[in-house]
């Protein structure tokens, strides 16, 4: 059996439809869940990664987790993974703790302690996401209106099913333990493409709007700590070259290129209208 936290996100809802379509038993994990969001067969149980405490039951009896970056206490999960049986552990982290690592402190405190765990381990760095975008998705409904900071600034983002793809590939094959693979998609694209996408993906214009660095900041600090705040600003204004980068390990682990943002937007598209 397998583990997936956060098994209503973006990219964890993927992931256990996919483990679930190869028939691979599942126990799916979120803070608010139920068996109306997942697929038949698969056991929803409701859990918290703040809480490790409480997730000994969805370990019991499984062999592998995906985890996320959630919570405070990544030993006291991992511990508790380990003690039930848990072999092998998939860890969906940040490209930010690698380029980044004095902003990106929690992942880079995750990755460590899946590589102290004692488990099999396997990291994946993910870059931006493209349901990122869903942050517009309300003022394009109401106002047909996106805004961001660095609107010509372009970065590699993924599509989020490539991300569920590439961990239910290493989730299912023992060969990738002690491996790190950064996950990009096919080709840079700015905030002002992104938003025209999604504009051709509705068929009618859609207004990009350039916040500017203090705007983008008190928006972010809403929801954000401050730290992550300046990291991710300094990381979409002024991206080092490795962020620009494409990297080729999405490719190489599912044997196809990567999709583009505009294949996201289209299949999501009702979000939007």
């Amino acid at each position: 059996m397998i583990v997936v936290t956060g098994a209503t996100g973006n990219v964890g809802r993927t992931l256990v439809r996919t483990l679930a379509e190869e028939r691979v038993p599942v126990t799916a994990v979120a803070r608010h869940i139920g068996d109306a969001q997942v697929p038949p067969g698969v056991r929803a149980l409701a859990g918290d990664l703040a809480e490790p405490d409480g997730l000994r039951a969805a370990f019991d009896g499984a062999e592998a987790l995906f985890l996320l970056v959630a919570g405070e206490r990544p030993y006291d999960i991992l511990d508790a993974a380990k003690s039930a049986g848990v072999r092998k552990v998939v860890l969906l982290s940040s490209q930010g703790a690698a380029t980044r690592p004095q902003a990106y402190g929690h992942p880079r405190q995750f990755e460590a302690a899946v590589r102290e765990s004692g488990l099999d381990w396997t990291i994946l760095r993910s870059g931006g996401l493209d349901s990122n975008a869903f942050a517009w998705a309300e003022s394009i409904r109401a106002r047909r209106t996106a805004a961001a900071p660095f609107g010509d600034v372009g970065l590699p983002f993924v599509d989020p099913d490539d991300v569920a793809a590439v961990a239910a590939a290493v989730l299912l094959d023992d060969t990738h333990t002690g491996a790190t693979y950064t996950l990009t998609g096919p080709a840079p694209t700015t905030p002002r493409a992104r938003a025209a996408a999604i504009a051709t993906a509705l068929g009618e214009p859609v207004s990009f709007t350039e916040q500017t660095r203090a705007e983008a900041h008190e928006a972010m600090a809403r929801f954000m700590p401050l730290p992550v705040v300046e990291g991710t600003l300094a990381l979409l204004g002024d991206p080092t070259e490795e962020e620009r980068r494409v990297s080729p390990d999405v490719e190489r682990m599912l044997g196809r290129a990567p999709g583009a943002f505009a294949g996201w937007a289209e299949r999501n598209v009702v979000a939007f209208r």
